[in-house]
């Protein structure tokens, strides 16, 4: 057996042959080995060394370095601190994002005997997350389309004597092969197209081929070119939605319940391109399964997008007006002012829950090529661990032209900890746009925001905090802008200042659910 020094530099070793570039270092003593090892590493300039005090903010600034860059690990002592990597390595599972969890754990002959931080860690994460349990160095990493646990035993002596001089070669993680077979699509049934989250371009290629309408999530990758329809989600409750006869998806869709109904329709075809993550199995019927595809023949009959595309100018007019006219900055405002600002080569990383949805309905046109890259951790649509990841996927972006986060207030305060920063630790250059109405407002719009459950609502559901974000981002040292009208907004978008800042937006939350009727309510 190796001594826990020569185990963590093999390890070590093996990630950086294995093409992981960044390694995220949550301190702990029984993960010393692999702390020392990686800090040589990061010395020799075989990879770059980030620490964080909390396990689950370091699993998911890993997670965002994953989501731009290469894959990343996380490395973390045992016990408990395994535990909380869990959240970030499911989304990176559910996903298909490809990162690595390092874990410390005592050697096999003191499990199961009560010893202390000791606890059973061989798949703890459960089937979705391949696990190796290591006592020697591992020959090689192999890659699935998710992430990867390495569970490393470590017995004292947990310091090393000496430096070490690595002596391998930093390699490039193997490239995800997805056959290129290309399926004919028949013309004929009234078509659209659904792009969920990480379509990438074959879902836009395909609607412009074929002349059919595009529904497009913001972080699909597609929405791009001139077949979007903006405004599909409210038009897919209307009279062009229940005329819809097939349906290609492409991707993770899953913003919206009219898509939700699409998809679920009995008089609906359904072919599915397939999407990323743990499960292939879909949520609705699939009639064929194809890998990318092309109309069987010139484009469709053009009246059928010219009719979304005339009722999406009209819905969209519409909407546009409806929100000019508020007395108060609306959360719908506030994502569209983002959307606009974000320029060619830009980072976008939103929220789960509200402002994703929100943004669904006003980003700007984008122009095919500009390679704006818009991202959110769709893969279980949790709102933690989101300032890490938007922390983590701009590190991992250096190229990006601008970068920003957009989420809510509760979204914010999950991951507040992302802002307790160590001096020596690099901040990218990260404008966090926090919408606060001060508790759930997505609740208000469902069920239970219903009025039959008024008097129970703000302690179920809509949990006002009462937090003063300014003092607590005083407490980390990070500068931060209370805004409350658009052209402040459009202003504070346009004057970045460098490294993490957060420009907090006070909107109300008490209309949300009568403002949402009124929009779910326009029609072409």
């Amino acid at each position: 057996m190796s001594t826990a020094t020569e185990l963590a530099r093999g390890v070590v070793s093996a990630l950086v042959a294995g093409g992981v570039a960044e390694v995220v270092l949550a301190p702990g003593s029984r993960n010393a080995p692999l702390a020392f090892a990686a800090h040589d590493a990061a010395e020799a300039g075989l990879l770059r060394l980030h620490t964080r005090i909390d396990e689950r903010t370091a699993a998911f600034l890993a997670l965002g370095l994953s989501r731009t860059g290469g894959p990343a690990a996380v490395v973390c002592t045992s016990g408990t601190a395994v535990a909380n990597l869990h959240p970030a390595l499911l989304e990176a599972a559910h996903a298909g994002v490809r990162m690595v969890a390092v874990t410390a754990d005592r050697p096999a002959r003191l499990r199961g005997t009560g010893a202390n931080q000791t606890t059973d860690q061989v798949g703890i994460f459960g089937p979705l997350v391949h696990t190796l349990d290591l006592d020697e160095t591992p020959a090689w990493l192999t890659w699935g389309g998710g992430p990867l646990h390495l569970n490393v035993q470590l017995d004292e002596p947990l310091v090393p004597e000496d430096r070490w001089t690595p002596d391998v070669e930093r390699g490039e993680p193997p490239q995800e092969i997805r056959p290129a077979i290309h399926e004919t699509i028949a013309l004929g049934p009234r078509t659209v197209v659904v792009a969920g989250d990480d379509a990438g371009p074959p879902a836009r290629v395909l609607a412009e081929q074929a002349g059919w309408p595009l529904l497009a999530e913001p972080t699909s990758g597609s929405r791009t070119g001139t077949h979007p329809i903006r405004s599909y989600r409210l038009l897919l409750d209307g009279d062009l939605g229940r005329r819809v006869e097939r349906v290609v998806v492409f991707g993770h869709p899953t913003l919206s319940r009219p898509v939700s109904r699409l998809l679920g329709r009995d008089d609906v075809t359904v072919l599915d391109a397939g999407a990323r993550g743990a499960w292939s199995d879909r949520p609705f019927a699939v009639a064929d399964r194809f890998l990318s595809g092309r109309p069987a023949a010139e484009p469709d009959d053009p009246a059928w997008l010219e009719e979304w595309r005339e009722a999406d100018r009209s819905v969209s007019q519409q909407l546009d007006r409806l929100l000019a006219a508020e007395p108060d900055l609306t959360p719908y405002e506030v994502a569209g002012a983002v959307s606009r600002a974000l320029p060619p080569e830009g980072l976008l990383v939103v929220g789960a829950s509200s402002p994703v949805r929100d943004l669904d309905l006003v980003v700007a046109p984008y122009a095919v090529g500009d390679r704006r890259k818009v991202i959110a951790n769709r893969g279980l649509s949790g709102i933690d661990g989101t300032v890490s990841t938007a922390i983590g996927a701009a590190l991992g972006r250096p190229r990006s032209s601008r970068c920003f986060a957009l989420m809510g207030d509760v979204t914010f305060l999950h991951d507040a900890g992302a802002l307790v920063l160590a001096p020596r630790e690099q901040r990218p250059d990260l404008t966090v746009v926090v919408v606060n109405d001060d508790g759930g407002s997505i609740f208000s719009m469902l069920e239970q925001g219903a009025e039959p459950y008024a008097d129970r609502f703000d302690t179920l559901f809509g949990t006002p905090h009462g937090v003063d974000l300014a003092a607590l981002c005083a407490a980390t040292r990070t500068p931060h802008w209370r805004v409350g009208s658009l052209p402040e907004l459009e202003q504070a978008l346009a004057s970045p200042n460098g490294g993490i800042e957060v420009v907090e937006v006070r909107v109300r939350r008490d209309n949300r659910r009568e403002l949402d009727r009124r929009i779910r309510a326009l029609r072409p």
